[in-house]
């Protein structure tokens, strides 16, 4: 089974290419790594109360205010209000130190919760026989899930003013300031567009989506073309069929991506050495 890892910025078209590949013709299955992370914080879960408990005493606002619409004091499961997200955003993006801190206190409650359910869903797949799965990862970078796919997908734009307008567009209540801190905290798109392309035709492709809807479905028809002449349909039988060529391909796969990103990150070092 192939892992197809898709990942970009906020405001690139991530979502609406997830939305592409769920449906005809390639009707693969989607691991949402956003909904997971929504998932596992929800009231009443460990990742729900470790949130209350690092960030409820210097975020007054932490909770959504109690009303009709969300279940009152109790929320709708009676478990507790749902998190202000809004609120809790704007403690963590940015670049100051301050949140970059929060930031990874946060990652350190929601990440592995979300590593587990995505385990799960994984294993679900392989089970039903799917000859790919998308890893919908925004931060998949970061959060070293690049080594285990066999082909990224990087969803970008080449124009920054774009991807701003679009932020701007779908979150109007986000001042200039608080859209540009959620850019940067996620990293340049057009950086991840050069990083991957660095994994070779069908190991990574970059979609661009400086344009509209139908420029995109052309441009995810073209990208799947290149990944379906690396991973044909025969190769997915094979692979569920024989589980040592499993191993083994995805060992392959596993250090070879090791080996690019380990030679990323060393040319990324040394061109900060010179600065």
């Amino acid at each position: 089974m192939l892992l197809l890892g898709l990942t970009g910025s906020i405001a690139t078209g991530k979502s609406t290419v997830s939305s592409l590949l769920s449906s005809a013709p390639y009707n693969l299955p989607i691991i949402d790594a956003d909904l997971l992370a929504r998932k596992v914080v929800e009231p009443g879960t460990p990742g729900y109360a470790s949130i209350l408990k690092h960030f409820g005493p210097s975020t007054p606002d932490l909770l959504e205010a109690p009303n009709n619409s969300n279940g009152g004091e109790n929320g709708p499961s009676g478990k507790g209000r749902p998190l202000n997200r809004p609120a809790l955003g704007k403690r963590v993006f940015g670049t100051s130190e301050e949140a970059q801190r929060l930031r990874k206190v946060l990652g350190g409650i929601v990440h592995p919760a979300v590593r587990r359910e995505m385990y799960k869903e994984l294993l679900s797949a392989y089970l039903r026989g799917c000859w790919a799965v998308v890893l919908d990862v925004p931060l998949l970078f970061e959060s070293g899930w690049e080594r285990y796919c066999g082909c990224i997908l990087v969803v970008a734009v080449r124009d920054p003013a774009i991807q701003m307008k679009r932020l701007r567009d779908r979150d109007p209540h986000l001042s200039a300031e608080d859209a540009e801190n959620r850019v940067v905290s996620q990293g340049d798109v057009r950086e991840k567009a050069e990083r991957v392309m660095r994994r070779g035709k069908g190991w990574g492709e970059v979609v661009w989506n400086d344009g509209d809807r139908e420029e995109l479905k052309r441009e995810v028809e073209r990208v799947m073309r290149d990944v379906r002449v690396r991973s044909p349909a025969w190769w997915g039988w094979v692979l569920l069929l024989c589980p040592p060529v499993t191993v083994a391909v995805g060992l392959y796969s596993f250090l070879r991506s090791w080996r690019i990103q380990k030679q990323w990150e060393g040319e990324k070092r040394s061109e900060k050495a010179k600065l």
